[in-house]
């Protein structure tokens, strides 16, 4: 507890004085996870974030070595764990890769039906697989590839590239497991590798506590305007309807919303959330309580050259609130200023705020670094 705010609820005690509670006082801490550059690689990408059943906090990213290769670097899954609602963090620890090849995309839902941690992540664009702990991240099973679970999906969209999230996944009210996926008919290019784009989405989704995987319809199927859509992430609305908030390459430069009853079907005709700016990047959004939303992305659409560039500048991570599902975001709080690029939001169940988001930390330097902000909801409503 911070030492001034202890000194206060002492002083309130001893003179009959009425006592603050701690989240009611705004409260903002930041730390740095991985630095770019450091533990052999050369740039941090990719993180996600969630709270387990039990309250541990575990914040997960890529490892990539080199950065000229970009998305196809030989890369790890690595993750740090808080035991103390992210006040400190355990040393980093390896969960999957080898340093050969392309392991990314992890995406981790904490399981509140039995305290599991599910965890699944890509290998080459080509593999899926899928991995637990029983122990809150602390150690996972061995990796089981569930890529038979997408081969169906070649009927309707011949995939030559597959990845999950980024971020996170969720658990419907349910118990059903829901992975946000996207996949790509890329050809390959001169080096050997797949094109990202034309690009499609889906879900993966396990109704068994993640023995068995399935997926779902394409998103978007009927709606060729939309130009590729792919990274995304899911919420469930209060209603149990699941709402997909998706990246695109279309020039309109914002969020895409499609929503499905179950998470899996059904998908309506997405739609252009004029709310919500998008350079082009991922983002990251979660369900605070019953009648809140938070959305996290780098929202640079003031700054100047944004609108020269042809993905819009990744600066300036900022969170905005929705308190009707999605449908208006009138709360805006800039959380970082300037190098942001993708980010995740997590909740613990004593409401305390979690954002993960990768930028360059340095002036000048290259690699990028992530780190997490630890707030709560009396941070927002006093800025």
């Amino acid at each position: 507890m911070n030492i001034r705010f202890s000194a206060a609820l002492l002083l309130a005690a001893a003179f009959g004085m009425p006592q603050v509670s701690p989240a009611r006082t705004p409260q903002m801490q930041s730390t740095l996870l991985w630095r770019g550059g450091a533990g052999g690689y050369e740039t941090y990408r990719i993180p996600g974030i969630v709270v387990t059943a039990r309250g541990t906090v575990l914040a997960y990213g890529v490892g990539r070595r080199y950065i000229k290769d970009g998305d196809w670097s030989d890369s790890d899954i690595l993750l740090r764990r808080s035991l103390d609602g992210g006040k400190s963090w355990e040393p980093s620890q390896h969960v999957a890769g080898d340093s050969h090849g392309v392991t990314d995309n992890p995406v981790a839902i904490g399981d509140r039906e039995r305290g599991l941690v599910h965890l699944l992540y890509q290998h080459d664009y080509a593999r899926v697989f899928y991995m637990r702990s029983t122990d809150d991240g602390a150690s996972f099973t061995k990796p089981v590839d569930i890529t038979s679970a997408l081969e169906g999906m070649r009927s309707q969209f011949n995939w030559t590239v597959v990845a999950l999230g980024p971020g996170h996944a969720i658990q419907l009210r349910s118990g059903r497991l829901l992975v946000p996926v996207w996949m790509a008919a890329g050809t390959t290019t001169v080096n050997g590798r797949r094109k990202h784009a034309p690009s499609a989405i889906t879900t993966l989704y396990s109704d068994d506590e993640g023995k068995t995987w399935q997926h779902g319809e394409l998103i978007a199927a009927d709606a060729p305007a939309m130009v590729n859509p792919n990274e995304m992430q899911l919420v469930q609305l209060d209603n149990g309807s699941v709402m997909a908030n998706i990246r695109t390459g279309d020039k309109a430069r914002l969020r895409a919303v499609a929503i499905s009853p179950d998470g899996i079907s059904r998908w309506t005709k997405p739609r252009f959330d004029q709310h919500l700016y998008d350079p082009i990047c991922e983002a990251g959004i979660v369900r605070y309580d019953r009648h809140r939303i938070l959305f996290t992305n780098p929202d640079s659409q003031s700054l100047p050259g944004s609108a020269k560039s042809s993905h819009g500048l990744r600066r300036n991570l900022t969170l905005k609130m929705s308190e009707d599902e999605g449908k208006t975001w009138p709360v805006s709080r800039l959380l970082h200023e300037g190098s942001a690029g993708y980010s995740d939001v997590a909740v613990a169940p004593d409401k305390t705020i979690y954002v993960i988001y990768e930028g360059v930390l340095d002036p000048g330097g290259k690699g990028n670094s992530i780190s997490v902000l630890r707030f709560n909801m009396a941070w927002i409503k006093a800025r």
